[in-house]
């Protein structure tokens, strides 16, 4: 376990806009504030949402497609540097509009509109494989 202390850097209101793509707003972000280390927190309203669950026994992420709008009821998650890169971490809980709720690791969605708050920390956080 690695628990410690961090200093908040900066603080970002993000606005995702139509067609931007949710987790790919949040990285762009992080690229152009030179964000290595942060948490965020958003909600908002999706499309043509790209899911991703980890599969134990196949050790691998297996994607589910919803094509189709979904609200963004919550969205939590982190940036790290991979490969020198930041790269968002997005866990959504997404609701169709019967109220039923679908959630998972949101690889990709079409925005229709977001709102992020991201929260930058001074030391980089560098995530590495855990074998």
């Amino acid at each position: 376990m690695d628990a410690r202390e961090l200093a908040v850097d900066a603080e970002y209101r993000v606005a995702i806009e139509a067609g931007d793509d949710w987790r790919g707003a949040i990285e762009a972000v992080a690229a152009d504030e030179g964000v290595a280390a942060a948490w965020f927190t958003g909600v908002g309203t999706v499309r043509d949402a790209d899911v991703w669950y980890y599969d134990p026994a196949a050790d691998e992420h297996r994607a589910v497609q919803f094509d189709e709008p979904l609200s963004v009821a919550t969205c939590t998650g982190d940036v790290s540097v991979t490969d020198g890169d930041p790269v968002a971490r997005p866990y959504a809980v997404l609701t169709r509009p019967s109220g039923q709720a679908v959630g998972g690791y949101l690889n990709a969605a079409e925005a229709v509109e977001g709102t992020v708050h991201l929260r930058a920390f001074e030391e980089a956080f560098d995530r590495r494989a855990d074998p």
